[in-house]
């Protein structure tokens, strides 16, 4: 006998495109300081701004807003990129510099090109600037005078809001007592809403259902019992 799970068709992993444009920003607590910097360019407090924030919590959504805004090149601080040339000539952006590295002499010179030529540098991190592998003193340095923005741990109403957006990333709208009741009952985090919301999509294309109360339970259980 064929159990549910095996006899399920799994759907195609299709990509989807999440909208990140400015009005389609979540505004809440945890993220007000964020927002407000990136709607303050190009008056900053400082020419290298860091927003530090957990996965999922909207940085590469905010440097997209920004990089807009601002014209900004994409760079990596990294040796023979063309990165240093680039802060010569405008305003620049390094997304992720903790996770994708970077080379130390390098990021010094763009930060020293940014504030000679009065450019703008934002950088993205899952951490402080403090907690970065630096071994340049002079680096260290130019961290310590850049401002840096924390997005904090999200609360019920951002994770809602998250919730809803990612469904609407795929064309799915739900019921909102269906998304407090996931609140109520998720991990506190904006990956696991992440993760919940992509374990429901693929669940119900493979049983060709809505998404439902029942359906989120099953999800929830399992992303517990996961993590034992």
């Amino acid at each position: 006998m064929t159990s549910r799970k095996t006899a399920e068709q799994l759907p195609l992993a299709f990509e989807h495109d999440p909208a990140t444009g400015r009005d389609d920003l979540l505004i809440a607590e945890p993220v007000d300081a964020a927002v407000a910097m990136i709607d303050a360019w190009p008056h900053w407090p400082a020419p290298v701004v860091i927003i530090a924030g957990p996965v999922g919590s909207g940085k590469s959504h905010l440097a997209a807003i920004w990089r807009e805004k601002a014209g900004a090149a994409l760079i990596e601080a990294k040796a023979g990129t063309g990165a240093e040339e680039a802060a010569e000539h405008g305003p620049v952006l390094i997304e992720d510099a903790d996770r994708h590295g970077f080379d130390d002499r390098t990021l010094f010179h763009i930060i020293n090109n940014v504030r000679q030529h009065g450019h703008t540098l934002l950088i993205t991190s899952r951490l402080w600037p403090m907690s970065w592998p630096v071994d340049l003193p002079d680096l260290r340095s130019r961290l310590k005078a850049a401002t840096v923005v924390e997005i904090g741990e999200p609360d019920d109403e951002l994770l809602s809001q998250v919730i809803v957006k990612l469904f609407a990333d795929r064309q799915l709208f739900v019921d909102d007592r269906l998304v407090a009741y996931m609140v109520a009952r998720m991990e506190r985090s904006l990956e696991a809403a992440q993760t919940l919301v992509e374990r429901l999509d693929r669940l119900a294309l493979a049983r060709g259902s809505r998404i439902t109360r029942t359906l989120a339970q099953e999800v929830l259980g399992e992303m517990v019992g996961g993590e034992d």
